[in-house]
């Protein structure tokens, strides 16, 4: 049997098909962590903790940007206790605009509350909050509203490539 193949064998199939298509993607890359369905919505970060019974920290939410330039999507994975300065994102991405649901579900194959960091149908410019490198655990979207996978912060960073960055807003 060949190791495609062995991986579609582990792929839990109640799973919606786009967290299926994550928890593939996952095992691709030899991540060991299962996609977990939540109870109830994970589409904020406070859901999310809730559901999970983690700080809300921990919810290494995807945000969605268009760079006006070039209509680039840009992905900004943040801690779900930040809210994303968008002019320091500007700064090094350049100008931005906003995202709506078609832009987001066109560019990245998933919908607002389940963006995963990985798989998208367009790869994005990408940022990662600097303030989640102070945890050992992280809970990312798989895919679906309901859907989330546990990684530490150096996985999301070797996963995406993406530099990692001041991106929240301070008062």
């Amino acid at each position: 049997m060949n190791p495609a193949s062995t991986l579609a064998m582990n792929i839990d199939t109640s799973l919606p098909e786009s967290a299926q298509r994550v928890a593939r993607l996952l095992a691709e890359a030899g991540h060991d962590k299962p996609v977990v369905m939540l109870p109830q919505t994970g589409k904020t970060s406070a859901e999310a903790a809730a559901g999970l019974g983690c700080d809300v920290a921990q919810i290494a939410k995807s945000i969605i940007f268009r760079r006006a330039a070039d209509d680039a999507p840009v992905l900004v994975i943040a801690s779900g206790a930040n809210r994303v300065d968008e002019r320091k994102v500007a700064a090094q991405v350049g100008p931005l605009a906003k995202a709506d649901a078609k832009f987001v579900r066109d560019k990245t194959g998933y919908a607002i509350g389940g963006v995963c960091p990985i798989g998208h149908l367009t790869p994005p410019v990408m940022l990662i909050d600097a303030d989640l490198f102070a945890l050992d655990s992280l809970w990312a979207a798989a895919g679906h509203p309901h859907a989330v996978f546990n990684l530490s912060p150096q996985q999301l960073e070797a996963m995406t490539g993406a530099p990692v960055a001041d991106v929240a807003l301070r008062d």
